[in-house]
């Protein structure tokens, strides 16, 4: 008698053993385990980027992909912007007419570049504007400022609106430390002697309040300080939040698209100073011509090393890495803060250079795209928006595998 008490309360214990710690069929525990998933048969034998399935669907061309501060997932295509959580699973989408980029700042601020429609004359136009956003993380999101050109730009202040202004893109967004904002602009009108030109960079600050451009740089004339173009920007700070402090630089890295023009450096690193007299300056910096080829094979200002590039983005970890993606050519590339391109060898490899990741080619395979459009980092994981194959791509470096 004493024997089978015992056996039934052993059978007790076990079963609920097993319901605390989750059963096999537990449709939960296998949501969390079907994440981040890696197929062993694509590992590289060397360092390399090793797809994270599943692969994130269900858009229509998306063209720009963030992980937030607040570490949910933003998404822009042909609907306007997705908001989605870290396993995929869409919590919101928020209409914009031609979205095509999106940032968050420190204080959970959400900016997307779209198109809004107003009354001019009379007459409908629709024209380039940065809509400001709060609560999209938690399903409230109200709209409380909309940046509309060319209204919001104050050296056009009593200029009127122009044919041309309808043609006005805004086609990067990236925010600092201290919550400024950098809107990029592309147009055809860069002679005005006294209006900004449409190819340059405007700067608002945390209000949203119109505080200068990124004087010095040149909208006309390739070179390593021009804006021709320009398809995509970003700055030094980044999620997640750091506990000692985030990059307080005010520099820019920026990609330039324009077709038409041979432009040699298409990746450009743009530096900021503050002059006594003319103020906040933007200037090249030369330090990436360094082609330390004991250091490295490639590099990010090699001439014509990008065909057309869509997005950069920063890595804000101790690895700075650079991430670009390039439309035309179908791939994701990886530089480091010195514009060597590659990922930092091992530790036990014994090996000094860096060593080349850049991946990619024109497919719809795991390490394939087709025209690759948006690029972010969070996390060691490298989010890719793969616009005509609809889909969010996830990447890890085969050293970061645990």
């Amino acid at each position: 008698m004493t024997n089978t008490f015992y056996k039934y309360i052993y059978i007790l214990f076990v079963i609920f053993l097993s319901a605390c710690m989750g059963s096999k069929k537990d449709k939960t525990v296998d949501e969390i385990f079907a994440q981040g998933k890696i197929d062993p048969k694509l590992v590289p034998t060397g360092i390399g980027y090793v797809p994270v399935q599943p692969f994130f669907v269900g858009f229509s061309h998306p063209v720009d992909v963030l992980v937030g501060y607040d570490e949910m997932l933003y998404v822009v295509d042909d609907m306007g912007l997705h908001i989605l959580d870290q396993a995929g699973r869409k919590q919101q989408t928020i209409a914009f007419k031609n979205a095509s980029d999106v940032t968050q700042d420190r204080r959970l601020h959400t900016y997307v570049a779209a198109t809004v429609d107003i009354t001019i004359g009379g007459n409908t136009k629709n024209v380039a504007a940065v809509y400001h956003l709060i609560n999209t993380a938690i399903g409230q999101y109200q709209i409380i400022d909309t940046l509309i050109h060319p209204f919001c730009d104050e050296s056009r202040t009593g200029s009127g609106f122009r044919i041309t202004d309808e043609k006005v893109r805004f086609s990067g967004l990236a925010c600092t430390a201290d919550n400024r904002l950098y809107v990029s602009r592309t147009g055809s009108e860069n002679k005005d002697p006294i209006a900004n030109p449409d190819n340059i960079i405007l700067i608002f600050n945390s209000e949203g309040k119109y505080t200068g451009f990124t004087n010095g740089l040149n909208p006309l004339n390739p070179s390593l300080k021009s804006v021709l173009g320009i398809s995509s920007i970003a700055t030094f700070a980044a999620p997640p939040q750091r506990v000692f402090g985030m990059n307080p630089s005010n520099d820019i890295m920026l990609l330039q698209a324009d077709p038409r023009n041979d432009i040699e450096f298409r990746a450009l690193w743009v530096k900021q100073f503050n002059d006594i007299d003319l103020g906040e300056i933007f200037t090249e910096n030369s330090s990436l011509f360094n082609f330390d080829t004991s250091k490295a094979d490639n590099f990010l200002y090699k001439p014509r090393r990008f065909s057309n590039p869509q997005d950069i983005y920063i890595a804000p970890d101790q690895t700075n890495y650079i991430f670009i993606v390039d439309a035309d050519n179908n791939k994701l590339y990886q530089f480091t803060n010195k514009g060597y391109e590659g990922a930092n060898p091992s530790a036990t490899s014994g090996l000094k250079k860096q060593q080349i990741v850049s991946f990619g080619s024109l497919g719809e395979g795991p390490l394939q795209f087709n025209q690759p459009s948006g690029v972010c980092y969070f996390k060691k994981v490298v989010y890719v928006a793969d616009k005509n194959n609809n889909r969010i791509c996830r990447y890890k470096l085969s050293t970061d595998l645990e």
